[in-house]
Formats: structure tokens, C-alpha cells, sequence
């Protein structure tokens, strides 16, 4: 059981290191993360009673 519960943090661990390497290295192989840049316009009714 031990050595589960360790082998599951090594992947856990693993897998973090992995995601921020992913982050850091993303942009460099033209992953974009950014989000859409775009205005969005609604009209608003305040109805004050």
C-alpha cells in the first residue's frame, strides 16, 4: 500500500513538473494560451422602482 501511495506521488509530482515545463515552454513551439481578445457590446435596461 506504501509504495502505491508513493508511486502515485512521484506521477502526481511528474505530472506538475510536465504541465508548468508545458506552460514555459508552449509559446516557443507556437501553442497560443492567451484568450480571445474581443469587445463585447450588450444594451442594459436599469429599471429603477
Amino acid at each position: 500500500m506504501g509504495r502505491l501511495l508513493k508511486f502515485l506521488l512521484y506521477v502526481i509530482c511528474l505530472g506538475f513538473i510536465g504541465l508548468v515545463g508545458y506552460a514555459y515552454v508552449g509559446p516557443f513551439f507556437g501553442v497560443d494560451f492567451s484568450a480571445p481578445q474581443t469587445e463585447i457590446r450588450e444594451p442594459v435596461t436599469l429599471d429603477a422602482d
